[in-house]
């Protein structure tokens, strides 16, 4: 297995630590624990792909799991965000819905044409934006923790989540503008 595909497994790896840490309070710190693990699995998502491109690692199996273990950060956070009360169920039924969305298109394109459907620059700008701004959310909170009265935390934790949300969406009808033929009703 190449370096790689062994950051893309350790940030599987590393979600369910990243749930346990923010959902059972063993301490104050907890939240914080989280978002460093949070931090370190998403600089994977960032690392493993430069190195696979960069040293022409590209394999399958990478293929596979990268995009897996992207979404399941992410939902991972989300879900937890909304168990928490920090953001509403909504924003994140949007960003699931699209993500359904885009790997039932990408199998679709991927079975009757034999294309791959790559990330888009609108797709990466959405992971990146999403990314960050559950970092941010969770060192807000971490500091809430802490002890630390931090006004509008609801509102910006809400603002960032729905902010992501759009950005997903948009993401998802670039995907299926570029590949609606593929599964165009009228076929």
């Amino acid at each position: 297995m190449n370096l790689p595909n062994k950051l893309t497994l350790l940030r599987v790896i590393l979600i369910p630590i990243f749930a346990l840490f923010l959902l059972w309070q063993f301490t104050k710190w907890n939240i914080l624990i989280a978002l460093l693990i949070f931090a370190a699995a998403s600089l994977t998502d960032m690392l493993d792909g430069q190195i696979a491109r960069k040293r022409n690692l590209i394999t399958d199996f990478g293929k596979f799991l990268d995009p897996l273990a992207d979404k399941a950060l992410v939902m991972a956070a989300l879900v937890a965000f909304v168990e928490l009360g920090w953001c509403s169920s909504v924003p994140v039924m949007i960003i699931l819905f699209r993500e359904f969305m885009v790997s039932a298109l990408r199998l679709v394109v991927k079975s009757d044409n034999g294309i791959v459907v790559p990330a888009g620059w609108f797709g990466k700008i959405k992971t990146a934006f999403t990314m960050l701004s559950l970092i941010a959310i969770l060192l807000l909170r971490g500091i809430e923790a802490l002890g630390a009265e931090l006004p509008f935390i609801y509102q910006i934790s809400a603002a960032l989540v729905w902010i992501s949300a759009a950005l997903t969406a948009g993401s998802g009808l670039q995907y299926l503008k570029a590949y609606w033929k593929a599964i165009d009703p009228n076929k």
